[in-house]
């Protein structure tokens, strides 16, 4: 049976859908996470008409920009409009993609958007919320993580290799034996790993050289049946490529963590630190960069004190990786 397991955090809340004993999707919210929700209803002005994409630019009330489609032809430059957001805001690279939105309709309610507790229950799956005597990682969290971060996912019998892009991403599959069973071992993989990171847009696998027929379409079937509708998908070509479009919402798991690894860092130190056995002060050690982070969050801090009866100390470490942060307590 499949069930949400849901995790709240200080600074980010974390999901994840269990099925059969294995983790299939993940999701995170942090509280300071930009630009509005998915599904969010805001009122704000329309600044700038559809340009050459299609595209106008509607300011929201605190100021936010947010991109429009389609833009009637009567509405003009100044226009109040509220607009219902379908994309949030997606990071590429060091730059942020602005929202996408919708004029809503009009017998839509103003609302911020379902946070990340609605929407898994919205789904009508069961969902249980974790307390401190189990978390996410009795269940791989930290080893998906680390994938996601180093965009390598790896199976006993191969390797992908995922790679994000301004135009798409791209995963590429290494391994052993026979082109067509690394193709299906490959496909197969390459649709578990886009479920779980929540991967969407354009994608691109590139499989290994494929000169038969039944091949190819062994190797789709193989995909089709591990990744869920709704997606479009071409057929998968001689050269072993095949592509894939899913409707883009919200960042992917490897997008997050790739736009700002540092507060990646900083988050999962935060919560493995609320868990820190032992007793008396608690310090946590870090490279600069993360405590530099830390230390901006003072609300991070105080959660973090309540939440163990305890004050907090921090410690630079430039010997550590970024990743590599950890917490003790002044007695064992």
């Amino acid at each position: 049976m499949a069930e949400w397991l849901f995790e709240a955090g200080i600074g980010e809340n974390r999901a994840a859908l269990i099925e059969g004993g294995r983790m299939v999707e993940m999701a995170i919210e942090r509280d300071d996470d930009p630009g509005p929700r998915l599904g969010a209803v805001l009122s704000g002005r329309l600044i700038r008409k559809a340009d050459a994409s299609g595209r106008g630019q509607v300011a929201l009330a605190d100021g936010t920009i947010v991109q429009l489609t389609p833009v009637p032809p009567s509405l003009t430059e100044g226009s109040a409009v509220a607009v219902e957001i379908v994309r949030e805001p997606i990071p590429e690279g060091t730059l942020l993609k602005p929202a996408r939105a919708r004029l809503a309709a009009a017998e839509a309610a103003p609302g911020p958007g379902p946070d990340l507790w609605a929407q898994i229950n919205a789904g009508g799956l069961s969902v249980r919320r974790l307390g401190r005597d189990a978390t996410l990682d009795d269940h791989g969290w930290s080893d998906a993580i680390e994938q996601a971060t180093s965009g390598l996912f790896s199976t006993p019998d191969l390797l992908l290799r995922i790679s994000l892009t301004p135009a798409m991403t791209l995963i590429d599959v290494d391994g052993g034996g026979s082109a067509a069973e690394l193709a299906v071992a490959g496909a197969r993989a390459a649709g578990r790993a886009i479920r779980l990171f929540g991967i969407a847009g354009s994608i691109g696998i590139d499989l290994p050289t494929l000169t038969g027929k039944a091949d190819r379409q062994a190797t789709a079937a193989a995909l089709d049946a591990v990744l869920p509708q709704p997606f479009e998908r071409t057929a998968v070509n001689g050269f072993g490529f095949l592509q894939i479009v899913r409707r883009r919402t919200r960042p992917s798991i490897p997008e997050r963590i790739a736009a700002d690894p540092v507060a990646a860092a900083a988050l999962d130190l935060i919560r493995r630190a609320s868990r820190a056995s032992g007793h008396g002060a608690l310090t946590l050690q870090a490279h600069p960069r993360v405590i530099a982070r830390v230390a901006t969050r003072t609300d991070w801090i105080d959660a973090l004190a309540r939440a163990i009866g305890a004050p907090v100390t921090l410690r630079e470490d430039g010997a550590l990786a970024i990743s590599a942060g950890h917490a003790s307590r002044a007695t064992p």
